[in-house]
């Protein structure tokens, strides 16, 4: 089966086309090596998978015929990422709210929008 349907058959892509394109840009190798979207994957074969800043690490067990359900997924992967990459997720989270503090500096995008709503509930 091609790397792009495997990983949209399964459920870590939304669409093939998505899988397709993030393979294209270099976020998916296979046993160490970037992969094209037509690379075909066998069961054992070791997966690194760049998504959301996060780097995930898959091993193949089984080739699904088609899209699995949700609580199938488990039966054709193995997640072997590491804790820390998930730890290191919530720290990108907690910077992000300590990159300016409320009422420093110009209001941004996000800032202006609740002022203009709550202008306008207030009339």
């Amino acid at each position: 089966m091609r790397i792009d349907k495997f990983l949209w058959c399964i459920r870590y892509y939304k669409t093939r086309n998505v899988a397709a394109q993030a393979v294209k840009k270099g976020h998916v190798q296979v046993n160490g090596s970037v992969a094209k979207p037509s690379r075909e994957i066998f069961p054992m074969d070791e997966i690194v998978l760049r998504k959301d800043q996060i780097e995930l690490r898959l091993t193949v067990l089984d080739i699904p015929k088609s899209r699995v359900g949700a609580k199938l997924v488990d039966i054709y992967r193995k997640d072997t990422t590491p804790k820390e990459a998930f730890e290191h997720q919530e720290l990108l989270k907690h910077t992000k709210t300590l990159y300016r503090k409320k009422g420093l500096g110009r209001p941004t995008k996000k800032d202006r929008r609740d002022i203009d709503g709550y202008l306008d509930e207030s009339e």
